[in-house]
């Protein structure tokens, strides 16, 4: 899948064909984030299904498919607390309603987020290592939104 395509099927999926509001979510995530931070959306609203059965995006009705973001950068792993990490300093839970503690300077970032998608929003960490890893060796797919996954 191109990054074009990613881009074309996130905007159907999950901003209801309307750029403008890709646009003024990523606006937001861009200012509360440290400078150099990249920012990826990966799952289901990439892929256009849930990678456990395959259902389509939103397969139990409007707004139950998640977004799924990962900050990337080692300055926003010091957000999360020391229990929010699957691997310390390396890669987060995400940041979600089942751990909504984990990373408090970034809870009210999600919640405007999830007002403005109408929709749950996780948000975890890692380092360009883990994301490369991912995408290129596991063939998980993602779409960059902001800077770019390579500068650490």
């Amino acid at each position: 899948m191109s990054e074009r395509e990613m881009r074309e099927r996130v905007i159907r999926l999950a901003f209801g064909g309307d750029e403008r509001k890709l646009e003024e979510f990523c606006e937001v995530v861009r200012g509360a984030i440290p400078d150099g931070t990249a920012v990826v959306l990966r799952g289901s609203s990439v892929t256009g299904e849930r990678w456990d059965d395959g259902a389509p995006f939103d397969a139990d009705g409007p707004g139950t498919s998640d977004l799924d973001l990962t900050f990337v950068g080692p300055e926003i792993l010091g957000e999360y607390i020391l229990d929010g990490f699957y691997l310390p300093g390396v890669h987060t839970k995400p940041l979600s309603d089942k751990d909504p503690d984990i990373a408090p300077n970034l809870t009210p970032l999600r919640e405007r987020l999830v007002a403005m998608v109408k929709r749950p929003v996780n948000i975890q960490a890692t380092r360009d290592i883990v994301m490369k890893f991912r995408g290129e060796w596991m063939g998980q797919p993602y779409l960059t939104l902001i800077g770019k996954v390579g500068e650490e």
